[in-house]
């Protein structure tokens, strides 16, 4: 295929603006796949991305399509829209000339895809703006339009208008790539150079690599290298995406395919390497990062019989998932388990499902938490991952946390309550400014720890669903943080520790106890559950013992006789209490540790 009639281009759009449904009536119309073999979302192979409606895993396809006399092929990269995959779609950006910005004309612009577009603009891809689902009776075509032309300063003509549902626009659509998308420029012959935007791992072939060739060919028996993971390998097979794995004799420079490494060790593809052929001294391309964990939760087998499966289910998800970090820890309450790093709330729910479904295991799934930075008085510094090595009391501690900047879109009407919410975790309003009809966009900052009090949730409440949300990570800044700790029977229970805002320790104490007040079985004897933080406490709650009628035998007689087996219980309950040690159930951590 001559380079000049090829088109390289994503789809970018906020999640459930009708992505993965506008790539179906391509693949339809191109002939890519038999309309008997049409499905449904048919980019999204995992049985939990056609179940939710999103797109978790990239997935790129190669259609050919005719336009003129000329045969034209249009490699298709079906991109994740929700923020926790943004370093995932960078890549992908890199490795294409041009961009579809698909808008919801039922929903309009919304903040990730702002955030995607800037990323887009950054790499100087050319942008077709898109208005999808028209054929909807609750459409603001012209409302939406405008939003879009204000976004992008650009003319009503430019800006096309389809349905993936039925399929109208679709044709306009392709044209419109074929013309306006640029096709890839030819480099120097000489050296391989190549990106990996993404990569799966299969048992038999080990790590496939998703490549976008920048420079020379990649043939079977080719010995090549991945730049940043310094791995040589040969490529056992070379292929194209139609859309299932097609193998061919070699792709070239400005196509986009696979290769198939026949390595099978977790940690060595990673989503922007580079790669090269095996003596080439060619630069790697450029804006390659280790994704950083952002929130960490532990895991925990419900028995510990399933301990070593959960440790292989995790080396089996991180073979085809490098941004999934763990380390084994162990709690006196919960046994073994393993400490892991994800890149956000949603990562953190699919790896939990996918564990659940993919593995067949039950497990607890602790609290979210975010990393801080402690130094100490004496000048020594420490990450901490765990509030159980959160220092507790210690004077000059100083302890910083990252913090994030929010891009936030909502109706006018919402902006007062949103103010309020953004108060009460934190947040620090910045400049704000209107587009379109009828949307408000202002910009906040706030520590990442406030993120994980629902945050996603609330703002949606608070907005009747119509606000949306899109962050990045910008810098660390003091913290004014504390440990909360909570003590049953005056002994401490370290996996209901937790770090909490100084100005919210109150209110986290009392709901804390009160929780576990309401689920603890009760004893043989009275318990005390404490909250304690900064050498105080907080909050304090006495659950009632459990009571045996020792006097229900009698059936007359003096009074004194009652009163001396109560005496005698009474003694009793005071020598258990020398001793006592309060079992806590199994379920009852589950209770308080799992995430709500």
């Amino acid at each position: 295929m001559e380079i000049k009639n090829i088109r390289n281009f994503v789809i970018i759009s906020h999640v459930d603006h009708g992505k993965s449904t506008l790539a179906d009536r391509m693949l339809e119309l191109t002939g890519t796949i038999e309309k008997r073999k049409m499905r449904d979302q048919v980019l999204d192979s995992m049985e939990l991305e056609r179940e939710r409606g999103i797109t978790i895993k990239m997935q790129p396809v190669r259609m050919e399509y005719v336009k003129g006399e000329k045969m034209h092929v249009l490699n298709l990269i079906d991109t994740p829209g929700h923020i926790d995959f943004s370093y995932e779609v960078s890549r992908a950006l890199k490795a294409v000339e041009g961009a579809l910005l698909l808008v919801d004309s039922t929903q309009g612009v919304q903040a990730q895809t702002l955030s995607t577009l800037e990323n887009a603009q950054e790499q100087n891809l050319t942008i077709i703006p898109v208005l999808s689902k028209v054929d909807s009776p609750l459409a603001r075509v012209n409302e939406i339009r405008k939003q879009v032309r204000d976004l992008l300063k650009v003319t009503d003509d430019e800006i096309l208008e389809c349905s993936g549902k039925t399929g109208d626009g679709v044709p306009a659509l392709l044209d419109a790539i074929i013309v306006r998308i640029p096709p890839p420029v030819e480099k120097e012959k000489g050296h391989i150079r190549s990106l990996v935007f993404d990569f799966k791992y299969s048992s038999h072939r080990g790590i496939v690599v998703y490549t976008r060739i920048f420079e020379g060919e990649l043939k079977k028996g080719t010995a090549l290298r991945l730049y940043a993971a310094k791995t040589t390998f040969k490529a056992l097979e070379v292929g194209i995406f139609s859309p299932n794995e097609v193998p061919t004799d070699c792709i070239g420079p400005g196509e986009i395919g696979y290769v198939i490494t026949g390595i099978k060790e977790a940690g060595i593809a990673s989503v922007g390497d580079t790669l090269l052929g095996y003596k080439d001294t060619a630069k790697a391309l450029p804006g390659y990062m280790k994704p950083a964990s952002v929130v960490w939760a532990s895991i925990y087998p419900e028995s510990q019989d399933d301990f070593l499966s959960l440790r292989q289910a995790l080396e089996r998800l991180q073979l085809s998932d490098s941004s999934l970090t763990f380390e084994e820890e162990s709690s006196g309450a919960l046994g073994r388990g393993f400490r892991c790093g994800f890149l956000g709330m949603l990562h953190l729910e699919i790896i939990s499902e996918r564990l659940r479904r993919e593995f067949d295991i039950e497990m607890i799934v602790t609290a979210p938490s975010i990393t801080y930075k402690i130094e100490h008085s004496n000048g020594k510094k420490e990450t901490i991952y765990t509030p159980i090595h959160f220092p507790q009391n210690e004077s000059g501690v100083i302890v910083h946390e990252p913090w994030i900047n929010m891009r936030i879109i909502t109706p006018p009407k919402y902006v007062g309550a949103l103010t309020q919410l953004l108060y009460e975790h934190e947040a620090i309003m910045g400049e704000s400014e209107t587009f379109g009809d009828g949307k408000s966009l202002f910009y906040a900052e706030m520590p990442l720890r406030e993120l994980m009090r629902n945050f996603f949730s609330k703002i949606k409440n608070t907005t009747s669903g119509f606000a949306s949300l899109s962050y990045d990570i910008i810098d660390e800044r003091a913290a004014d943080v504390v440990r909360l700790d909570v003590l049953v029977a005056e002994e401490g229970v370290p996996a209901f520790s937790r770090v909490v805002s100084k100005r919210r320790v109150q209110e986290e104490a009392e709901a804390v106890v009160e929780r576990l007040y309401k689920i603890l079985p009760r004893q043989q004897f009275v318990t005390k559950i404490q909250a304690v933080a900064m050498g105080r406490i907080l909050s304090s709650k006495k659950l009632s013992a459990l009571k045996k009628d020792v006097t229900g035998h009698l059936y007359g007689g003096d009074i004194t006789r009652k009163r001396k087996l109560w005496e005698k219980q009474k003694k009793g309950k005071k020598r258990a209490l020398k001793r006592a040690k309060v079992n806590i159930p199994h379920d009852v951590y589950l209770q308080m540790m799992q995430v709500k």
